[in-house]
């Protein structure tokens, strides 16, 4: 068994009482049959009381005001401290922790929606690199894996791996970008690219054909060395007020797991659409003179942004073995980045130009919440952006 990780996964660790939120709301916490069998076993002390804390029918944690109800008022979990973090049930004990299978590989990842992991992903200041390992011990069961498109499966991860370079890109000549420094493409551009691409592969699996993707890299990486090109997907400006409001609508559209969140849409919505074009532009115009071209947080809000989109697209993409959903991995990474954007802006503009790098992250872990630990919002939003291209 092959095992792969970002550089920073092992870096993670539980920050426990001192977290600004907790893992333990406005979620299910589903248990696994091994840690049921071992909770059923206590009939006397704290027995009673994790008894009474599970819905044993459904398997899970019951829930008191939508927090786990063995979740004390200082935030820290009561079986952790009667009986040790060894008996927390796997998603406990996991989280944020998050595993892809496939044949032959682990995929290991943290999850945005984590606010530590969060500080770790979003924070990195070099390029992703994912790191490899064997181990024949943990082989799983052949039979698990006995219809997977071996094939498609190494065509994607051939095409991730151009993805994250388009992503990380900074040199290639580009001629004219907005908001660019240093001649490589701005990051819109580059989202624009990845799309073209994921674009390109969405037919060939369509057709049935994943050797041909080889081609379209080939053709692509070519394409892509002699300068970033204007394609299907490039941004109109001139039309961008349109095609964010309509795209918010979705946002809109989707459950909310946590109030506060509620209050993030509609503050958006107020001070950016709903005045019109014309007042978006010039909120638009006040914001890029700080994190546009030449402001002071250009360089760090672009490695932001970069980090962001390395995080879906490692997650997400390969996963597309299973749906053959190529172009909506990508699609959500990219349409996940632009919207954080506007959110970023519109506290920007809210809080009077005064929120920082943890406003960010902030925003990027709520939003992931939302998103993470919702399986209708993620399937919904990967449905509309596969059919729709709203991205």
């Amino acid at each position: 068994m092959r095992y792969v990780k970002p550089h920073y996964y092992d870096k993670f660790s539980c920050t426990a009482g001192q977290c600004p939120d907790t893992c333990c709301a406005e979620w299910l916490i589903t248990i696994d049959d091994a840690s049921l069998e071992r909770y059923a076993g206590f009939k006397s002390g704290f027995g009673s009381r994790l008894a009474g804390a599970i819905d044993w029918e459904e398997g899970c944690f019951l829930q008191y005001k939508g927090r786990c109800s063995l979740l004390n008022e200082n935030g820290l979990c009561d079986m952790v401290a009667e009986l040790g973090e060894e008996y927390l049930c796997e998603t406990c004990s996991r989280y944020p922790r998050h595993v892809e299978e496939f044949k032959g590989v682990r995929e290991l990842s943290l999850s945005l929606s984590c606010p530590a992991a969060a500080e770790i992903i979003l924070g990195c200041g070099e390029g992703l690199r994912l790191l490899q390992e064997e181990d024949e011990v943990k082989e799983p069961l052949k039979e698990e894996f006995e219809d997977f498109d071996l094939e498609l499966f190494h065509r994607l991860q051939e095409s991730r791996e151009i993805l994250f370079r388009i992503i990380q890109d900074k040199e290639t000549e580009a001629g004219s970008t907005e908001g660019n420094m240093g001649g490589g493409p701005s990051i819109e551009r580059r989202m624009h690219m990845a799309l073209e691409l994921a674009g390109r592969l969405q037919i060939c699996v369509d057709a049935g054909k994943a050797s041909d993707m080889n081609g379209v890299l080939r053709e692509f990486s070519t394409v892509y060395n002699d300068g970033i090109h204007e394609g299907e997907h490039a941004f109109d400006e001139k039309r961008r007020f349109f095609r964010m409001r309509e795209g918010f609508a979705v946002l809109q559209g989707l459950e909310r797991l946590r109030d506060e969140w509620e209050e993030v849409l509609s503050g958006t919505w107020n001070t950016l659409y709903a005045r019109g074009e014309a007042h978006y532009l010039k909120v638009r115009g006040i914001f890029l003179k700080e994190y546009g071209a030449g402001g002071r947080f250009y360089e760090d809000w672009n490695r932001f942004l970069e980090n962001f989109l390395l995080f879906f697209l490692y997650t997400y993409f390969c996963g597309a073995v299973y749906d053959d959903w190529v172009y909506s991995k990508v699609a959500l990474a990219v349409f996940s980045a632009v919207y954080i954007q506007e959110f970023v802006m519109f506290c920007y503009i809210s809080s009077d130009k005064s929120i920082d790098k943890g406003d960010w992250v902030e925003l990027a872990y709520r939003y992931a919440r939302e998103i993470e630990h919702s399986d209708n919002n993620l399937n919904l939003l990967e449905e509309l952006l596969q059919n729709s291209r709203l991205a």
